[in-house]
Formats: structure tokens, sequence, C-alpha cells
């Protein structure tokens, strides 16, 4: 029979494991909890500078959008604004859009590729004449 020392002895050394791996798990749940706060105050500090900056821009001022660069959010549509409002590389795209032969899907496509100066990927096929 064992004795009653060695069942204590086996029982606190079980729960010593476990108490250092709740204190692993916990040391990762605080490191998670900070990564988190820090987005939540970054996002809230971005909410904020952007709603100061659209407060301070008069409405339907489309002078302010002309400033836009490549990968800029396209704006959104009002009356008086043309594509000139549009960032210059989608003032291009609209331009070969807009082209005589864009009018045919394979003649878009091949200027597009074209425009974008990159080749085709291997296999693709935009129509039975291409």
């Amino acid at each position: 029979m064992p004795s009653v020392l060695g069942l204590l002895e086996a029982r606190e050394k079980k729960i010593r494991e476990e108490v250092a791996q709740l204190r692993e798990e916990a040391e990762r749940v605080q490191a998670a909890l900070a990564a988190a706060e820090d987005a939540v105050e970054r996002l809230a500090g971005a909410r904020a500078a952007v709603a100061e900056v659209l407060a301070e821009a008069p409405a339907g001022d489309a002078g302010s959008v002309r400033g836009a660069v490549a990968g800029s959010v396209v704006p959104h549509r009002a009356d008086g604004v043309g594509v000139e409002a549009l960032a210059a590389e989608y003032q291009q795209i609209l331009t070969v859009l807009a082209a005589p032969r864009a009018a045919e899907a394979c003649g878009r496509s091949r200027s597009l590729w074209r425009w974008a100066g990159t080749r085709r990927p291997p296999g693709w096929r935009e129509c039975a004449a291409g």
C-alpha cells in the first residue's frame, strides 16, 4: 500500500505542473490582449484622424480628390465630378476601355495587358479568335 506522503507528493507534483502550464497560457493570453489593445488604439486614432480630416473638408470639394495617388479609393460618384477626379492610373484604364478597338472583348483584354506592361498568364485564352 502506498504511503500517504507519497500520494501527497505525487498530487503536489501534478498540481505544480498544471500551475506552470496555466502560467504559460496566461502569458500568451496577456500578450494577445496587449496586441489587441494596441490594435484598438491604432484604429481609434485612425478613425479620429479621418473624422477630423472629413470635418475640415468642405462638402462637394472635388479639388481634394484631384490629389489622388495610385491605389487610392475611387471617389464617390457625384454630380459635376468627372473622370479627371480619378487618379491618373484609373484615367488611363478608362482611356483603354473607351478606345474604339476596346469595344471588342479580345482587343480590350489585349490592350489592358499591354497597358499594364505584363504578359498574359500561361494558358490564358481570351477568345476563340485570340
